[in-house]
């Protein structure tokens, strides 16, 4: 049975690399437009599973993911203009805020949905840093205008929950997803 990431992610295909040697990535073109009202993890689950819909075929395993940051009720997704992510910069700066990645496994027999969350707080920003930091290709593309993975490693003071998930992909859930579905993983098969 074949797996396909419905993701253009390289991120997340690095990620399920870690535990996957076979898959394909298939880009999910989908409208990720929040309806009126729906909740963060309304929003994120359905994200991901609408990705894995998007990419199906009877006969495929499809995993579908999607990350979204929330800090004081608000979510902030990828920032479309350099202003947008430096306001996102500031309101992150020196605040709690939690990243919400969900993961969706779709195949013939059923579709599985999971929702992980993490808690991650930012030192203060200097307005300084701020404006280095934008300065980098990081910002761009990333739920919160932020890549945990690369230099705003070093604006994380603490983090409660999954790290593969803050980065895009929760391991131990996937690996999980996967495994319920028959598909053998680098850690429960004889390739160990």
């Amino acid at each position: 049975m074949s797996v396909i990431l419905a993701s253009a992610s390289p991120r997340r295909r690095e990620l399920l690399s870690q535990i996957l040697r076979d898959f394909a990535c298939l880009a999910a073109d989908i409208d990720e437009t929040p309806h009126e009202g729906e909740s963060a993890t309304d929003y994120v689950c359905r994200m991901s599973e609408e990705k894995a819909k998007r990419v199906w075929l009877p006969g495929r395993v499809v995993l579908g993911a999607d990350t979204t940051v929330v800090c004081n009720g608000a979510m902030l997704h990828k920032p479309m203009s350099r202003e947008q992510a430096r306001g996102m910069l500031r309101s992150l700066s020196g605040q709690r805020h939690e990243v919400m990645t969900s993961v969706s496994l779709m195949s013939d027999s059923a579709t599985t949905t999971q929702r992980v969350t993490t808690r991650v707080e930012f030192t203060q920003l200097s307005p300084r840093l701020i404006e280095a930091y934008l300065q980098t290709q990081e910002p761009w593309d990333k739920a919160g205008a932020y890549a945990i993975q690369g230099l705003a490693a070093s604006f994380v003071k603490r983090i409660e929950g999954s790290y593969t998930a803050v980065v895009g992909l929760p391991l131990s859930e996937t690996r999980d997803m996967l495994e319920i579905a028959g598909i053998e993983t680098g850690v429960s098969g004889s390739h160990v």
